[in-house]
């Protein structure tokens, strides 16, 4: 059996899109570093922030809204209360009505991952929330720029 090399982790260099987000006492789990739960609320927040800056989202205004259908987080070294963390995003794949958001979670000024994930949302019609939407021309031509190959 041949060992593989460890695949390297992904840098600040391979994403598009970064929010600061300061840590608080609460992230803290009873081992003293930020709970698993608290790493998907900074995925959400990234996506979020960047949907919203893009004009894409306007919360209770919008007429496509993305509905989380998969999600997934790697933990590669553990952060907590007092760190400072970035959020950092990058698109994986636009499908017809669907869209691949990888986050990367960085500790402090640290250069490679403490973290990453995937978001996959669906798009749905606000109203219903029952059917997948194609997405528009628009939402398109946003998250182009946060595109990057497969790595």
């Amino acid at each position: 059996m041949s060992e593989r090399p460890p695949k390297a982790l992904p840098r600040r260099a391979d994403y598009r899109f970064a929010v600061p987000i300061t840590t608080r006492w609460a992230d803290n789990d009873m081992y003293a570093h930020a709970n698993n739960v608290v790493y998907y609320s900074w995925f959400d927040t990234v996506v979020a922030r960047f949907l919203i800056q893009a004009g894409l989202v306007v919360p209770r205004r919008t007429d496509l809204v993305g509905v989380v259908v998969e999600t997934c987080c790697r933990y590669h070294r553990p952060l907590g209360f007092p760190d400072d963390v970035t959020a950092m995003l990058r698109v994986a794949r636009i499908g017809n009505t669907s869209v691949r958001y990888e986050i990367g979670i960085f500790r402090n000024e640290e250069d490679s991952v403490s973290a990453e994930g995937h978001f996959v949302h669906v798009y749905v019609d606000a109203e219903t929330q029952s059917r997948p939407q194609p997405l528009p021309p628009a939402f398109r031509a946003a998250l182009e720029p946060l595109v990057v190959a497969a790595a």
